[in-house]
């Protein structure tokens, strides 16, 4: 286990190590969030999320307000959020959300990855009940933060977990209580690394080493498109 999961991690890092790759999808999640809730990051916790997590991959400044001022232009009202589901290698499921201003382009980009690695598109909805829709913020372990204390005053706020791990504390609610537990920790001061809708797989599948490598190089073809925003996967 503990050596698939440092290739695992090893792989990600791999993966999102390219700046170039990644500020086209953060500055897309920024114009998608003003589009969706306004331009005005105080009154928009979306907004505010998709900032932080650009600042956090030392997005420049100047990045972040273009994508915010794109939201009011004529580009941002082509783009719409899309999901595809399928199986890959071994029989791996896969989850992919997308932002595209060209769908028949995306699903037809998202169907040639499965097919070329020896899996294909399910209807979409099939693996919908295989995942849970969470809300998961990261922030750094400081003396001041009461791990006990903290999950004490975040019930309210929609708290389901609270897990400090190497320095950094995970925060988990359902994704209906993204707002609620953004602002809470933001009351209290906390900055966040990291705020994330994740999709976690409701059934955990082991894969072995050898496996991993086939289906690492699908995840790669995949998060690699542009019109991409998340993958999410059922491997343990």
């Amino acid at each position: 286990m503990g050596r698939a999961f440092e290739y695992r991690r090893a792989a990600k890092e791999k993966r999102w190590g390219h700046m170039s790759r990644i500020f086209p999808k953060l500055s897309r999640a920024i114009t998608m969030a003003a589009k969706e809730g306004g331009q005005d990051p105080d009154m928009n916790a979306k907004l505010r999320t998709a900032i932080q997590n650009a600042k956090a991959q030392n997005m420049p400044k100047d990045n972040i307000d273009s994508a915010i001022k794109r939201a009011a232009g004529k580009d941002a009202s082509d783009f719409t959020e899309v999901n595809y589901e399928g199986k890959g290698p071994h029989g791996v499921l896969v989850f992919v959300e997308c932002a595209t201003d060209n769908t028949t382009r995306t699903v037809a980009n998202v169907k040639s990855y499965f097919n070329k690695s020896g899996g294909g598109l399910v209807p979409t909805g099939s693996l919908e009940f295989m995942f849970a829709r969470k809300a998961v913020f990261e922030f750094a372990k400081t003396d001041s933060i009461d791990i006990e204390e903290l999950e004490f005053e975040l019930i309210d706020a929609g708290l389901e977990e609270i897990e400090a791990e190497e320095g950094i504390v995970y925060v988990t609610g359902d994704y209906t209580a993204f707002g609620s537990l953004s602002k809470a920790l933001e009351d209290k001061g906390i900055e966040l690394s990291k705020a994330v809708l994740k999709r976690i797989p409701t059934t955990p599948v082991e894969f072995s080493d050898e496996q991993l490598e086939d289906i690492e190089k699908l995840l790669d073809k995949i998060e690699e498109d542009d019109d991409v925003q998340h993958v999410f996967t059922n491997i343990a």
